[in-house]
């Protein structure tokens, strides 16, 4: 969009200029203007809608470049916003590892029997034989 509205802009531009360098074709009461090897004559009216046509042109490159600025400024602000939580959340798991490392360091080497006991075993009933796939067991059919 910017790139679009540049060039909106030059080309109204390099249009102004080119009607200014002519200075018959302000004087008199049509306008010759050679474009692309094609020879147009104007009147004063259709010189002034075709000025007219040129601010509309020059206005709507403004508007891309406006346009194409204010969305790539957001889009660096989102990108700002994202580096600082990034950065913030390195900060606190940083913080959280040191202080874990700081409350390791702290507990004594041997452990408790009481607070490491395992964990009691459940027993689970057995599958029906017929079952195909189980927890990852294949059972083969007899030949």
């Amino acid at each position: 969009m910017l790139v679009l509205g540049v060039l909106l802009i030059v080309l109204a531009g390099a249009t102004v200029v080119a009607v200014s360098w002519d200075e018959a074709a302000t004087a008199t009461a049509t306008a010759t203007f050679t474009v692309f090897d094609r020879t147009l004559q104007l009147s004063q009216l259709e010189f002034f809608f075709a000025g007219a046509a040129t601010g509309a042109v020059f206005l709507l490159g403004l508007a891309l470049l406006i346009a194409g600025t204010r969305r790539s400024a957001v889009r660096r602000s989102r990108l700002r916003a994202s580096r600082l939580e990034a950065r913030d959340r390195m900060n606190r798991l940083e913080r959280e590892k040191q202080e874990l490392e700081r409350k390791l360091a702290e507990t004594p080497e041997t452990a408790d029997p009481e607070t490491t006991a395992p964990h009691p075993r459940v027993e689970v009933p057995r599958q029906h034989s017929a079952d195909q796939l189980v927890a990852g067991r294949h059972t083969r059919p007899s030949k």
